[in-house]
């Protein structure tokens, strides 16, 4: 048996939501989890978290798409000024070292290193790389929209010019790219709107290879 919501369920009508929708936490669909780098305009390197972002590729180029940079933070006042990013995903074992970044987020501040992990150049764009994430994407900025006229958090598009990738996680007979050292997903709060009690839980997962759907 299947339920439908177009509304906000009873149950969740007081929930804190934290500026996200209702849906967010009813559908809880995974998303990737990576760190976006950039340099501030003191020349210090910016950390921060991200999800919600899609990867999409054509004979003409291939694009990330982030569909909630936040207008007021600091990545959004690089990107601006500098206009290149590099999209590091970690596996799951430096998780915490990534998450520091959020506190760690002094304009002053060194948000890479203070966080415990260690900066490099990128090869193509002026960023900074997280060198323990086993994937990184580097990125110009291509163009940007508000998904709701006024929202603080928008959607941006970047053009990825190179990618830099761990051999062992290039070889799926090595370590590959899922699993317990691949990629990692956010699953934002799942909640039961028929019994939700006012708590919920965040969760970050991996991602496991299921079935071969025959060689291409």
């Amino acid at each position: 048996m299947k339920k439908e919501y177009s509304f906000v369920p009873k149950a969740m009508s007081k929930m804190e939501t934290y500026g996200f929708s209702w849906m967010d936490f009813v559908t809880a669909i995974p998303a990737p989890l990576f760190v976006v780098t950039s340099y501030k305009s003191n020349g210090k390197p910016n950390a921060c978290l991200q999800s919600w972002a899609c990867f999409n590729g054509s004979t003409r180029g291939f694009y990330a798409i982030l569909s909630s940079v936040n207008k007021t933070k600091h990545l959004y006042r690089t990107i601006k000024e500098k206009g290149e990013v590099v999209l590091n995903f970690p596996s799951a074992d430096i998780y915490e070292l990534c998450l520091a970044t959020i506190e760690n987020n002094s304009f002053d501040d060194d948000e890479i290193t203070l966080s415990g992990l260690t900066a490099e150049p990128a090869s193509t764009v002026d960023a900074p790389r997280i060198k323990e994430c086993f994937l990184n994407l580097e990125c110009r900025y291509s163009w940007e929209r508000e998904i709701v006229e006024g929202d603080t958090n928008i959607l941006m598009c970047f053009e990825v010019v190179n990618v830099c990738i761990d051999a062992a996680h290039m070889d799926e007979g090595v370590q590959g790219r899922y699993g317990e050292n691949g990629y990692i997903y956010n699953i934002h709060y799942p909640v039961n709107p028929e019994n939700f009690n006012g708590k919920s839980h965040d969760w970050i997962a991996i991602l496991k290879k299921y079935q071969d759907m025959g060689e291409y």
